[in-house]
């Protein structure tokens, strides 16, 4: 369905009629959403996060028994310099009441023109008081990767959601850097303030992690950059 799926986001992500963000529809029990953010919980803070300038969008089906599945594109491949890449999941989410929750999935990360590049993930998670905590164990041979992602909803008086995520990194092969010295695993983390504000989303992300120098070289983490960063990003979507 991968073509399909691009053609139809291709075609709706980027009307400048459509101002939200999702577009939701009802399809027999099924809940129908499309749009430029991931629609999962637990999925939404553990799959490859949109590259910068990229154009992006996903679908997500999902039945009242709790079971849903869905595929989020970070970025569709369109620009010369930005190569097609694919996170699908399916899961399971079931509330006990409106303030505790369980969610349990499984994600493929596919970058199809990319030979070998097809790797897994397991995540769950619970939903508690507004707050969501999760993680994730990624099976790649060149990273192994753990996850734990938390979403601490909205803090007080600062009217700003809180996110945290703190990944593990084991290399498949250690990597050797130029002072001869090897880097066979490291950590790295991101913290992020965010709020909407007159349309656009607003967000403000603080990321490091434990190499620094030439173990740079070496990094391949959760982060857009291996040393500390502070970033300011402001995001409008057209639908």
């Amino acid at each position: 369905m991968t073509r399909p799926f691009l053609s139809l986001c291709a075609a709706l992500l980027f009307s400048p009629l459509l101002q939200a963000q999702q577009i939701q529809r009802q399809l027999g029990d099924f809940d129908f959403k499309l749009g430029t953010t991931p629609s999962r919980s637990m999925a939404q803070g553990l799959i490859s996060p949109s590259a910068v300038g990229t154009f992006h969008g996903g679908l997500d089906l999902s039945h009242p028994s709790g079971w849903y599945l869905g595929q989020y594109a970070p970025s569709m491949g369109v620009t010369p310099d930005s190569t097609l890449r694919l996170d699908s999941y399916l899961g399971y989410k079931h509330y006990f009441d409106s303030t505790l929750g369980y969610e349990v999935g499984l994600i493929h990360y596919s970058q199809p023109n990319i030979a070998g590049a097809n790797s897994y993930a397991l995540y769950g998670g619970i939903s508690i008081l507004g707050s969501r905590i999760g993680g994730a164990w990624r099976d790649n041979p060149d990273n192994r990767t753990g996850t734990l992602f938390a979403d601490f909803g909205q803090l007080p008086l600062l009217n700003m959601d809180f996110t945290v995520k703190v990944a593990h990194h084991r290399l498949g092969t250690p990597f050797t850097i130029g002072d001869g010295s090897q880097v066979s695993a490291f950590s790295d983390w991101s913290l992020e303030l965010s709020r909407p504000w007159l349309g656009i989303d607003l967000n403000l992300i603080y990321s490091n992690s434990d190499l620094s120098g030439g173990g740079c070289d070496a990094y391949s983490g959760i982060n857009t950059y291996c040393e500390s960063v502070v970033t300011l990003k402001a995001q409008r979507s057209f639908f």
